[in-house]
């Protein structure tokens, strides 16, 4: 089971997190956090879990959420920006997740847009939602799965899910890895909060990028085409130069971007 004191005890001090809840098993954390934020709980609020019943990905796909091993957790915002600025702050989890994990001296990547990877190999999931409250402002849970000291996994995610216990040959203190990324996570969010973009970030992020440099395949529903990832906006799309020279930005909720060669 997590450790509450100590976890309690590695964020003291920090003005964001004065509320982080361990529970045993949820049916999602998200829905946890949800349930908080309507009845008006305010923002920093955290739950993380052993183990979820219910954990959901991007695009509606289950999570898997064994018990006892992995970093389930969501966190509740309530930004004073516009809602087209979601997606921003998704790409601000995926750093704060990188940062944490090279800290353990893994050389961990983001695959555009918030896919963390290390050696190819998908170590963290994160889902953003976004609600409306009855007064007309919005508040956000994102929802965040990370694959700490799991070592088996089904065999229709093998080939592409990895976790950081495989990586090192040791296992993870997950306390000391959750307050490290919920510590970079408010650097990163203070930072936003300054301009309303990731012009902060930017040139973090892109260090981060997996992509970058490489050949993608962009599935644009509209048609698929291959050009080279070049970098990122401040506002988060992915800059993609296609084959004549031309640059496109490509935008996360409209298409999804894949290495030639495979996950990468």
């Amino acid at each position: 089971m997590l450790d509450q004191k100590k976890l309690d005890s590695l964020l003291a001090g920090c003005r964001f997190w004065e509320k982080v809840q361990c529970f045993e098993t949820v049916d999602s954390t998200n829905l946890i956090v949800k349930g908080w934020a309507r009845q008006g709980a305010e923002e920093g609020r955290c739950a993380v879990a052993e183990a979820q019943t219910a954990g959901r990905g991007r695009r509606g796909r289950s999570w898997i959420s064994p018990p006892g091993e992995n970093l389930y957790f969501s966190i509740l915002l309530r930004p004073q920006a516009e809602a087209s600025h979601v997606a921003m702050i998704t790409l601000l989890m995926a750093i704060a997740v990188t940062q944490g994990v090279r800290e353990l001296h893994l050389d961990a990547k983001i695959k555009w847009p918030n896919d963390v990877v290390v050696n190819g190999k998908k170590i963290c999931g994160i889902l953003t939602e976004m609600y409306q409250s009855v007064a007309g402002s919005f508040f956000l849970v994102i929802g965040t799965g990370i694959n700490v000291n799991q070592k088996e996994f089904p065999e229709e995610v093998k080939k592409t899910a990895g976790s950081l216990a495989l990586e090192l040959g040791a296992d993870v203190d997950r306390e000391v890895l959750l307050a490290s990324v919920l510590r970079h996570f408010l650097d990163c969010y203070d930072s936003f909060l300054e301009t309303m973009d990731l012009s902060g970030q930017k040139e973090l992020y892109e260090s981060f990028l997996v992509n970058k440099g490489r050949v993608v395949e962009v599935l644009d529903p509209k048609g698929e085409w291959q050009g080279t990832a070049i970098g990122i906006e401040k506002t988060g799309e992915l800059l993609v130069r296609r084959k004549d020279g031309s640059v496109e930005a490509v935008y996360a909720g409209e298409v999804s971007v894949r290495g030639i060669y495979g996950y990468v």
